[in-house]
């Protein structure tokens, strides 16, 4: 969601991009259609700010970057104003009555090997809705909680993705006759106590550890794991299955749950600006 490669101004090459998902996904990577997602992959970043994402930059107007290939944005802005973008196009073509919001679409029309349209009904109104398209899109979710999380109540749907994504990309595309590739890849984020969402911002951007109830850092404590799954094992960076491997090691041993060292990474800040309070107090301030 936060990937940007710059490669217009000679930071990286899509040929370094593909290199990177090889080596994080251990070999597991269609790199044809990598390449061919990561090339449009900037201009769509600039098309964001331009509807008016919120993307952070420092002194020199530069993004702000996460890692090597993330930046940083306040990604809770970014459906409604994609959304808002869509429809302002919409307008602009002349097809302002063509939009319907708030229907659930439950299943693709076929007709033989083509999809001409779908079906659904209203979430506000006692409606049922036929749509016939000469062409489809589909733009849904991804499959969540195909495996259980350990989190309970509200903290069910705080996972990251929410609780209703139920695999409505899959069924409409299989249905359609599109090919399934790479499948066998199963994404499963590690989390943290007291914590949902994604950590790559204090690992990259704050340099934040992660230890375990015995103050270990795993990564230090198992590094002789890493050489049983090289090639990727020994290469930088490490995998991150690999790394989240590590820890639910530890995790087994009996030694979870697994805490993110928010406190180290905010002192380490603090140490930054201690002769410059006010500063200090910005920094933080910008970070909430």
């Amino acid at each position: 969601i936060n990937q940007y490669i710059g490669y217009a101004k000679g930071k990286n090459t899509l040929e370094d991009y593909v290199k990177y998902v090889r080596q994080d996904l251990m070999g597991i990577s269609r790199e044809d259609l990598v390449y061919d997602i990561a090339r449009h992959v900037d201009s769509s970043v600039h098309l964001f700010e331009k509807w008016g994402l919120p993307i952070w930059k420092d002194e020199k107007g530069e993004y702000v970057h996460e890692g090597r290939w993330q930046i940083m944005i306040n990604g809770e802005s970014y459906k409604v104003i994609v959304a808002e973008a869509a429809k302002n196009a919409m307008n602009e073509a002349g097809f302002k009555d063509w939009l319907y919001e708030r229907v659930f679409i439950v299943e693709p029309l076929m007709d033989g090997d083509k999809c001409i349209g779908g079906v659904g009904f209203s979430v506000r109104e006692d409606k049922f809705y036929v749509f016939k398209a000469k062409a489809t899109i589909a733009m849904m979710g991804g499959a969540v909680h195909v495996f259980r999380p350990r989190s309970v109540g509200e903290g069910l749907g705080r996972a990251w993705y929410p609780p209703w994504n139920s695999g409505s990309t899959a069924y409409f595309t299989i249905k359609a006759g599109a090919e399934m590739t790479c499948q066998e890849v199963r994404f499963i984020p590690v989390r943290f106590k007291d914590g949902y969402g994604p950590v790559g911002a204090w690992f990259l951007l704050f340099k934040s550890r992660a230890t375990n109830a015995l103050g270990e850092e795993y990564m230090v404590t198992r590094a002789n794991e890493l050489p049983n799954w090289a090639p990727y094992g020994l290469a930088k960076p490490i995998p991150a299955n690999l790394r989240n491997w590590l820890g639910m090691e530890d995790i087994m041993a009996g030694k979870g749950p697994i805490y993110m060292r928010t406190e180290e990474a905010i002192a380490n800040l603090a140490a930054k600006y201690k002769d410059d309070p006010k500063a200090f107090k910005k920094k933080m301030k910008e970070l909430e």
